[in-house]
């Protein structure tokens, strides 16, 4: 606080007082500038580095960008029988999944695997049976919010309503995706994994014996940047496909090769008009 007060005097005294976003941006770039000095220099380990910088970027990105899109959203339909709810709850990998009714865009609520548990407790000891199971008695009420809003204030909203989940909605109120608080500390810490996860993350990335790497094309391009210390752009795109498809002004075709920003990109999977897989060498 003793260094970063008189800078913040002289920087103010430099851009004047009436633009403070001005006065923020430089500040954010002089503390950038000295991070990336410092792990240069053989002061600071590139783990360091990037949970920092991590920190650093959360006010300028948005929800959008990490979110979970929507064709990879497990949902419980509120019609199934209860018997079917059970098994998909215990199958799932996720703790809470959003309950919809006649199609995904009705969004009734969020359960979550211990309110589910306790709810079929109350209904076996209270004699009504499983067969009884309203799965949206005990759901908590969906909190959706806009896709613009930024990391750092949504990370904030997470703790001041002590919840974790939030489905994204466009500016038509149509489902996007969903994040979580997990979400927005990954950008800060990198990947937490655990035992339902870890397997399907390290797929994700995977040399490929002749000096590149089989990405999935799903991966973003800030996971990517990080854990080969690359520096691809991300200002057009989100993900490895996303910036593929960007770049070449097309949906590419499995075989298809490009050439941007140093590196080689072969499109080596393709399922309808999503890229799947994308084999990338720095040229």
């Amino acid at each position: 606080m003793l260094i970063v007060a008189p800078f913040l005097a002289r920087l103010n005294r430099l851009l004047g007082r009436t633009d403070p976003d001005r006065a923020r941006e430089v500040f954010r770039e002089e503390i950038a500038g000295a991070i990336a000095l410092g792990h240069s220099g053989g002061a600071m380990q590139k783990e360091d580095r990037d949970r920092l910088l991590g920190a650093l970027d959360l006010g300028d990105r948005t929800v959008e960008e990490i979110m979970r899109p929507r064709r990879q959203i497990e949902m419980i339909d509120a019609e199934a029988a209860p018997e079917a709810i059970i098994a998909q709850m215990l199958a799932s990998p996720f703790s809470r999944l959003p309950i919809y009714r006649e199609n995904e865009e009705n969004i009734l609520g969020v359960i979550h695997a211990k309110d589910l548990w306790r709810e079929l407790d109350r209904l076996v000891r209270g004699g009504e049976g499983i067969a009884a199971l309203d799965i949206v008695r005990p759901a908590m009420k969906p909190y959706f919010i806009p896709d613009t809003t930024a990391l750092d204030e949504q990370m904030r909203e997470f703790l001041k309503r002590r919840t974790h989940f939030a489905l994204v909605v466009d500016e038509y109120g149509s489902l996007k995706g969903l994040i979580t608080l997990e979400d927005i500390l990954e950008e800060i810490v990198g990947e937490i994994t655990d035992e339902f996860d870890v397997i399907a993350r390290d797929t994700r990335l995977k040399p490929d014996g002749a000096g590149g790497w089989q990405v999935d094309g799903a991966m973003t391009i800030r996971d990517l940047n990080r854990a080969l210390d690359w520096a691809l752009p991300d200002d057009e795109a989100n993900t490895i496909a996303g910036l593929v498809i960007h770049e070449a002004q097309m949906i590419p075709v499995e075989g298809q090769v490009f050439s941007f920003h140093g590196f080689r990109f072969e499109v080596t999977g393709r399922q309808e008009n999503r890229l799947t897989k994308v084999r990338i060498r720095p040229l």
